[in-house]
């Protein structure tokens, strides 16, 4: 079996305020992108990785990333197109595993667990049970309608498919000129089922500064700093 990991680095600093990518923030010494990538190096289970960013961040990408396993493709202007250079890279594979570079605390438990679920039904996602009260809400923020919380799950990444499987649902929503920024939507519009696999909370997505001190006290707490 041969299965590429694809992480998606290619989005901009503008929510940090930044005028470089947010990858390159520092958590506890290390960038972000070297965070999210080592996650998934040095798993038997994964054969190659597909870093995905902006042509100006390659050389930088390249000299934090040095594995001989790690490649790099320029991303697009939106996820999807992103998401269609690294395919393109890839000649064949089992499984692709897609993950947000932004996301540097995944455990190679969760990318286990959730690779498990996907060999099994062909499509899976990491993700959390939904903590608060969701509403549903009209142009007026008039609250409309309360969907059941027990049946709503925050999904995460990994997000991991059968590769033929997913070629064929870009391809689908490449002829209809969607564009989705969700990969599992992507296969839901296809008409393949995707499953849940419970996740962690502090899976977080780095978003804004406040998150960088978040994630650097989850590392304490894991007794990695």
């Amino acid at each position: 079996m041969f299965n590429v990991a694809v992480i998606l680095g290619a989005g901009n600093g503008t929510r940090m305020g930044m005028d470089k990518s947010k990858m390159l923030l520092e958590i506890g010494g290390k960038t972000v992108i070297e965070r999210s990538v080592e996650a998934f190096l040095d798993m038997p289970e994964i054969d190659e990785i597909i870093v995905v960013c902006r042509e100006s961040d390659i050389k930088v990408f390249s000299e934090l990333l040095p594995d001989e396993s790690v490649s790099f493709v320029i991303g697009g202007d939106t996820r999807q197109q992103s998401v269609i250079n690294a395919v393109a890279a890839i000649d064949e594979c089992d499984y692709i595993i897609i993950h947000d570079g932004a996301r540097p605390l995944v455990t190679q438990k969760s990318i286990i667990n959730t690779l498990d679920k996907a060999m099994m039904y062909g499509a899976a996602a990491t993700g959390v049970a939904v903590k608060d009260t969701i509403k549903f809400v009209d142009g007026n923020m008039k609250i409309t309608d309360t969907p059941d919380r027990n049946a709503l799950v925050s999904i995460q990444t990994p997000q991991i498919f059968s590769f033929n499987l997913f070629k064929k649902a870009l391809e689908k929503a490449m002829k209809s000129n969607a564009d989705y920024t969700d990969d599992c939507r992507l296969v839901e519009v296809f008409g393949a089922e995707v499953y849940a696999v419970s996740g962690d909370y502090d899976n977080i997505k780095i978003t804004t500064p406040d998150d960088v001190a978040i994630a650097e006290n989850i590392l304490r707490i894991r007794g990695k700093l």
